[in-house]
């Protein structure tokens, strides 16, 4: 089959995570032999300045761009498609309440897992710094101001305009007119209101179309990301990404376990073994995909077919948890933060740290269910918490497992809250 592909003369078919993982090991490996060979010669310098770190800067310029549109269309839509406020009241109060503790928990457990193994630490900040030095024009009109306090970051939820919040790139004041946007769309049910809700939603749809096809880049970039970083850094940057993912796979394993299982135990009724079988086919389909969005029928099979929910429970449960319950994002983003913190030597007190855990929790209820979602809010992010945003570069890499890992946590997390929540309503069936 191999063979006839390329005696053909056709173009095997390659996933794109296998792409990444192609670019993430011809630049590591070139890096690699550069590093342990010549070094930083002059010619070797001059390939870095005028061909591997412009195609970095023009990667992370195509990403940034759409940071805003795609985050500001991405509220307005999901406060705006409940149509009025019963549906709003609709969602319920211990909803509400298990999404937000968990999303709490699943960020406590981030910031406590790589506080305790500080997976960053150890760069020196120098050279770190230098390597920046370059691609930080890719940040553009990113700026970098110290964290604000915590009134400082009221004032700044509160935009003087919606222009110039988007021009500083003020993620807080952006979020803030959103949710005022969304809110107004949903209360004003007048022919031009519904005409405006389309074509956000249509920029909202442009916006997911065009961060696939910038990701489609990836592996190009990918490859020079890592060529540069290791030509610096030799097997010390391996040793800390590896530390990374580990400590972001410990994270999500830790949450499942002890969050996860106490949940659907205590409050669902049911044997966390029982459960974790009846939902492996959703949880293989998100590992799969890196898409809730992509997954929800598969989910609502399974919390029908397998764990015997009610379906008029758990059709509006799971529709509102696949945007709004995504404790895989909130460890994603706060590992990702605090680790990219940690190597370019930005510290990040209690204060700092309290910052994070709010956009931590922002993350997990407003990141597009689609593959890679989670990096333009993290991209933006890292702003607010003084990290330079083209930092995210550094792990764009070793992404797509993670992705694929928080995408099945995401799932999980929403047949969790679907049982907890049909415990209420009606007996669960599958508890044996």
């Amino acid at each position: 089959m191999v063979f006839s592909t390329f005696t053909s003369g056709r173009r095997p078919d390659l996933s794109p995570h296998i792409l990444v993982l192609l670019g993430f090991a011809l630049g590591v490996g070139g890096g690699l032999i550069v590093n342990l060979t010549i070094g930083r010669t002059a010619w070797v310098v001059g390939f870095m300045s005028n061909v591997t770190q412009p195609i970095e800067i023009l990667f992370l310029r195509l990403l940034f761009v759409l940071i805003m549109p795609l985050l500001f269309s991405a509220l307005v839509t999901s406060i705006a498609g409940l149509h009025d406020l019963r549906a709003l009241r609709r969602m319920g109060g211990r909803m509400v309440a298990f999404i937000l503790v968990a999303s709490a928990l699943a960020t406590l457990v981030a910031l406590a897992t790589v506080n305790l193994f500080q997976p960053g630490e150890g760069i020196d900040p120098n050279a770190a710094e230098a390597m920046l030095s370059s691609a930080g024009k890719a940040g553009g009109a990113f700026s970098r101001d110290p964290v604000p306090t915590t009134l400082g970051m009221i004032v700044q939820f509160v935009p003087s305009n919606i222009v110039s919040a988007a021009s500083e790139n003020n993620l807080l004041g952006v979020v803030f007119f959103a949710l005022m946007f969304g809110l107004g769309l949903m209360l004003v049910r007048t022919e031009g209101s519904k005409q405006l809700l389309l074509t956000i939603q249509g920029l909202f749809d442009v916006g997911v179309w065009l961060i696939g096809v910038v990701i489609r880049l990836a592996p190009i970039a990918v490859a020079c990301f890592m060529f540069d970083l290791t030509v610096m850094f030799g097997w010390t940057l391996l040793s800390h990404l590896s530390a990374y993912v580990g400590v972001m796979l410990l994270a999500f394993a830790l949450h499942v376990g002890f969050v996860y299982s106490s949940l659907v135990w205590i409050v669902g009724g049911m044997k966390p073994l029982v459960f974790f079988r009846a939902v492996q086919e959703a949880t293989f389909i998100a590992f799969s995909t890196s898409s809730s969005n992509a997954t929800l029928p598969t989910t609502l099979k399974v919390a029908e077919e397998n764990l015997g929910l009610p379906p008029q429970v758990t059709r509006f449960v799971l529709g509102v948890c696949t945007v709004a319950n995504q404790n895989g994002t909130a460890i994603y983003a706060a590992v990702t933060i605090l680790f990219l913190a940690q190597f370019f030597g930005v510290h990040l007190g209690p204060t700092e740290q309290l910052t994070v855990f709010a956009i931590c929790l922002l993350s997990g209820v407003c990141t597009v269910g689609v593959p890679a979602g989670a990096i333009p809010i993290v991209s933006a992010a890292l702003v607010i918490v003084g990290v330079p945003p083209e930092a995210i570069g550094l792990v764009i890499g070793v992404d797509r497992l993670l992705d694929m890992c928080r995408t099945s946590l995401n799932v999980v997390g929403d047949l969790t809250i679907a049982i907890a929540i049909s415990r209420f309503e009606s007996p669960v069936e599958a508890t044996s």
